[in-house]
């Protein structure tokens, strides 16, 4: 069911964006030719797309909500993996050996050639 809600909710996203992108900044609509009083005429298709990007955009807030709220659901009901956390610390192991002492000053060799 979260998968679909999610592959919904992209449908919904990219029908959002590509009706976004067809309107005219001016109001024109698709600015397509034809009849001057028809449903494409450019107040028709203004109208048509201010209408469904009213809609995509409610139903796309809509999923948001809906998916925000079973995701909540979904991970108070899982373990949370804790094999990442720093703040645990394991056991230390006893040393097998003493470590020799470094040099003062680690590079004084480097430069003899």
């Amino acid at each position: 069911m979260f998968i679909f809600l999610i592959v919904l909710q992209a449908i919904v996203a990219a029908m959002l964006v590509v009706v976004i992108l067809i309107q005219k900044s001016e109001g024109g609509g698709l600015g397509v030719g034809g009849s001057p009083s028809g449903f494409m005429s450019a107040r028709g298709a203004a109208d048509f797309l201010t209408r469904s990007t009213g809609v995509l955009a409610a139903i796309f807030v809509g999923l948001s909500i809906v998916l925000a709220a079973l995701a909540v659901a979904s991970a108070s009901s899982q373990k949370v993996d804790t094999s990442l956390d720093r703040s645990v610390s394991a056991p230390a192991a006893a040393p097998a050996a003493p470590a020799a002492p470094l040099p003062a000053d680690p590079l004084a060799g480097a430069a003899k050639k």
